[in-house]
């Protein structure tokens, strides 16, 4: 069973984030980002690059704040809600993923995180039941 982070800031969430790790089809490629825009009250324009068949593809998207920290966003992956499991106080890396533990990210605003945040949010996936052997640095 998992939990979305009660305690999110989606104002903090906005801008850069570079994707480090990946569970799911994204694993196979990278690098890769994603950039959050707030453009409402409870909406973000979200725009990036996923692993497509030939390689990197952009993307762009709309997520909706569905709850603290769970948002809904119509997604290539089906559509699951994405939930912010885990932000580190500084908001310098974040754990996204799908409730179904299907998908998952860590995110990172530095492409080059510390090492610690990302021990952490290895241990945030391994706590709410996501398969770490699937899971590959990009």
């Amino acid at each position: 069973m998992i939990a979305s982070a009660a305690l999110f800031d989606p104002a903090r969430f906005a801008d850069v984030w570079h994707i480090v790790a990946a569970l799911g089809p994204e694993a196979g490629c990278g690098p890769l980002a994603e950039t959050w825009i707030p453009v409402a009250p409870g909406r973000f324009a979200v725009t990036g690059s996923f692993c497509g068949p030939s390689g990197a593809r952009a993307f762009a998207a709309t997520a909706d704040l569905a709850g603290p920290g769970r948002f809904r966003r119509p997604a290539r992956e089906g559509d699951d809600p994405l939930w912010v499991l885990w932000v580190d106080a500084d908001y310098r890396v974040a754990v996204i993923g799908t409730p179904s533990g299907r998908f998952a990210r860590i995110l990172a605003r530095r492409p080059d995180p510390r090492p610690d945040l990302i021990a952490a949010a290895r241990e945030v996936l391994d706590f709410n039941g996501y398969a770490l052997a699937g899971l590959r640095p990009l």
